[in-house]
């Protein structure tokens, strides 16, 4: 079938603002809709996509320079296996900075210390002693330890450094402001800065929904450590990724045609105002894809006529060339009086992922009215979410649904008793992990 007549992934125009953008590699922007192909004579909603991915980096030279605050919990809590397999988590980590990279190390209890300011990694003798005198007693200064990690990051902060704080906790905040929405204003406020927080929990005891909040508000990825053995590959990880931030203070802009109506964001936060919807990424990682899902209102439309639903403009700033560059493109959809047609079109990639990010949705929903005490309704939006998964799971043959599927049905029988509280923590890390696509 010829679909000349629809921009799907269209001309994608760039310009580089700044003589070098055009020498350098470029993030690839693919936008797509879940159905190209709508029935005529009816108003109806879409899914489009918007997906980012880093381009390869040749080698140790291209990448970006690191500016990285490892702020860690050491409260009396965190005391025997916990703190040694912390500080051995760190110290392998540390071992993948280079000579331009700035590391600072910060240890919180009811007072905050800093074992080792801002500097280069040049000495990594000094970064591993300062590690090593960490000892476990007190109370959880949690705010005043990121804070203090956000100070130390200030001293080189750069637009041309990727900035992250690594937090690292097995307790509640007890000291000072403790509650989830301060803690995501916290990280509403860094990521303003360019700075984003990637939170650890590291056992059964922490706040998940403080360490959630914190991370999803800074843009940061967020992880749950049931047993300190993991810790390792997840700090292995992590810093994997800051040291392959490609592209930064990545803005996406749909511009919705006249007619067509923005409803929602799906699993990322942004700003719908009248037309246009507006999303931040602070990052994007080499051969890494971001995507934003954006649900849009169509309507009504004769059969063989073609509408203009978006166009997609993406500015960033290019780690590698140092410029600002901008990509754009545009989709339209055909409407049509065969299903099979809407059918056959269907983008099966889209699709999924907006299953995902919906089942995703039912998920905190369910988790939200367990925490209201209501079990069987949250066991019922669980079950039901199962039910959703498995038809599509089904009918788009994907793995990806079908694990989801099984996710959410152990969730639904571990609503009571001792089991809650590990599922509670297990479900808000898939929910954050799925709202940033990235999973450990």
């Amino acid at each position: 079938m010829n679909r000349s007549w629809v921009r799907l992934a269209a001309v994608v125009g760039l310009l580089a603002l700044g003589a070098a953008g055009a020498l350098g590699d470029q993030v690839k922007l693919n936008v797509a809709l879940g159905k190209p192909f709508l029935m005529a004579g009816q108003k109806q909603t879409v899914f489009l996509k918007v997906g980012l991915t880093g381009f390869p980096l040749a080698g140790e030279e291209q990448r970006t320079p690191v500016n990285v605050a490892i702020v860690l919990d050491r409260s009396g809590s965190m005391s025997g296996e916990k703190i040694a397999k912390a500080k051995e988590a760190a110290l392998m980590a540390i071992e993948k900075l280079g000579p331009r990279d700035i590391v600072s190390v910060v240890a919180y209890n009811h007072l905050v210390e800093v074992l080792l300011p801002a500097t280069k990694a040049t000495d990594k003798g000094a970064i591993r002693d300062a590690i090593s005198r960490l000892r476990a007693d007190g109370n959880t200064a949690l705010f005043a330890g990121v804070s203090k990690g956000a100070d130390e990051l200030r001293k080189f902060l750069d637009k041309k450094r990727a900035n992250r704080i690594i937090l690292l906790s097995d307790g509640l905040a007890n000291v000072g402001p403790s509650s989830p929405a301060e803690l995501g204003e916290l990280g509403a406020s860094l990521i303003k800065e360019s700075i984003s927080v990637t939170t650890i929990g590291y056992g059964t005891d922490y706040n998940e929904d403080l360490m959630t909040q914190l991370a999803r508000r800074s843009d940061g990825n967020h992880a749950f450590v049931k047993e300190p053995a993991d810790l390792a590959r997840i700090l292995k990880c992590e810093f994997g990724d800051v040291l392959a931030v490609v592209a930064q203070e990545v803005i996406v802009r749909v511009q919705c045609a006249d007619g067509i109506r923005p409803l929602r964001f799906l699993g990322r936060e942004g700003d719908i105002a009248g037309q246009i919807g507006t999303v931040t990424l602070n990052q994007l990682l080499s051969e890494q894809e971001k995507y934003l899902l954006l649900e849009v209102e169509v309507p009504a439309g004769q059969a063989n006529a073609v509408r203009d639903v978006a166009t997609v403009s993406i500015t960033y700033l290019n780690m590698q060339t140092k410029t600002t560059d901008k990509l754009t493109s545009a989709l339209a959809v055909r409407f049509t009086e065969d299903p099979k047609a809407v059918e056959k079109a269907e983008n099966r990639e889209v699709m999924v992922t907006a299953v995902e990010q919906v089942a995703n949705d039912a998920n905190k929903l369910a988790t939200t009215l367990r925490d209201q005490g209501k079990v069987e309704d949250a066991k019922k939006v669980l079950l039901d979410n199962v039910a959703f998964l498995k038809n599509n799971a089904d009918k788009y043959q994907s793995e990806r649904l079908r694990k989801q599927q099984e996710f959410n049905n152990d969730n639904a029988q571990n609503l009571e008793g001792a089991k809650w509280g590990g599922s509670r923590k297990l479900m808000r890390e898939a929910q954050s992990q799925l709202d940033s696509q990235r999973s450990y």
